[in-house]
């Protein structure tokens, strides 16, 4: 995949991507490459700076970072959690009512549950919450 610059007729500039520079030029021949603003399809790539990568702050690394204040505020309470709980995985259901009969200490956790399984632990008096995020699959 390529990514270029591009500029209408009219001065508009935007960025597309293609599979490589001769598809953007098939595409373009057979007028399927139209400005994003105006609709144009007199287009001509534009002059534009690589994008070099310096080592280990490739541009990859840092888009995969949170940028927005709820998403720092989302990889906070994740970190959080992982760090301060223990990982009980698919055995959550089992555990957290365990844990909640007496059967198991008192501990804070966090795993799966299908949601039948969490339907019947809120049924059962067990308190959980869904996290809002993904778990980092931890193995043992």
């Amino acid at each position: 995949m390529i990514s270029f610059t591009l500029k209408c007729a009219d001065g508009h500039s935007f960025d597309s991507w293609f599979a490589s520079a001769s598809a953007f030029d098939a595409l373009k021949a057979r007028g399927h490459v139209a400005c994003a603003i105006c609709g144009s399809t007199d287009v001509e790539k534009a002059l534009m700076a690589p994008a070099v990568s310096k080592g280990r702050d490739s541009p990859k690394e840092r888009l995969s970072g949170p940028k927005s204040p709820a998403e720092q505020a989302l990889a906070r309470l994740k970190a959080h959690v992982e760090t301060s709980a223990d990982y009980v995985g698919r055995d959550f259901a089992r555990e957290a009512r365990a844990i909640h009969d007496g059967s198991a200490p008192e501990r804070p956790i966090w795993g799966e549950a299908r949601a039948d399984e969490a339907r019947k632990l809120i049924e059962e008096g067990v308190k959980v919450a869904p996290l809002p995020f993904t778990p980092t699959r931890k193995s043992n």
